[in-house]
């Protein structure tokens, strides 16, 4: 990794910033319009860890540090509108910093965010399976100093990646529509020559509740 950052790169980031916090905020505007509509309307907070290749194996021009390991912990809501179909966002972050990036001597900290198709049908009573499938990006944050703006200062330098994602879950309804969902996620990230690989997969279970 390059640092500090030129100045093109940090307006980006903003930029960037700027268009996933958007990309969130329409997404809960059309959920809540389409409350009264809806078959139901899931929220949920889980917890998991991510796998990934290892620095063994590094190709071409992707540094030689795993995103493997650590605690994630996220928020996740999704709205089913007609036929077990509907739309759901999802956001993952890694709990404690990472140490030690590349040996560089600063940690970093990855963020996930997604916003994805959901297809959620009944198979037997009490429990549903879920299958989602969307876009997102990698939000990296690398805590290598004061790095200042034209309107505030931060301690990292954040690097954005666009990525892909699919997956899926299984809903087990307990009571009083309380379910856990046991589930996992496949990133394929574009251009994440940060870390070894270009793909990771997070695994780990959440607790929710569905509203109908």
């Amino acid at each position: 990794m390059k640092d500090p950052i030129p100045d093109w790169r940090f307006r980006l980031k903003q930029t960037l910033r700027f268009a996933i916090l958007l990309t969130f905020a329409c997404a809960t505007v059309v959920a809540l319009s389409n409350f009264a509509l809806a078959q139901k309307v899931d929220l949920a907070f889980g917890g998991g860890t991510l796998l990934a290749p290892g620095i063994s194996s590094t190709s071409g021009d992707h540094s030689p540090v795993s995103l493997s390991g650590g605690t994630y912990l996220g928020f996740s809501g999704d709205v089913i509108l007609f036929h077990n179909l509907g739309f759901g966002t999802t956001i993952n972050w890694r709990a404690s910093q990472a140490p030690n990036y590349g040996d560089l001597g600063f940690n970093f900290r990855p963020l996930f965010y997604e916003f994805n198709a959901v297809y959620s049908p009944k198979i037997v009573k009490h429990a549903y399976l879920e299958v989602v499938g969307g876009i997102g990006a990698l939000n990296t944050h690398f805590y290598t100093g004061t790095n200042c703006g034209t309107y505030s200062c931060t301690n990292y330098q954040g690097i954005h990646h666009f990525m892909g994602d699919f997956g899926g879950g299984l809903k087990l309804y307990t009571k009083h529509n309380i379910f856990i969902r046991p589930e996992v996620r496949v990133y394929l990230v574009n251009n994440n020559l940060e870390f070894s690989s270009a793909h990771a997969v997070r695994v780990g279970a959440s607790i929710g509740y569905t509203f109908k």
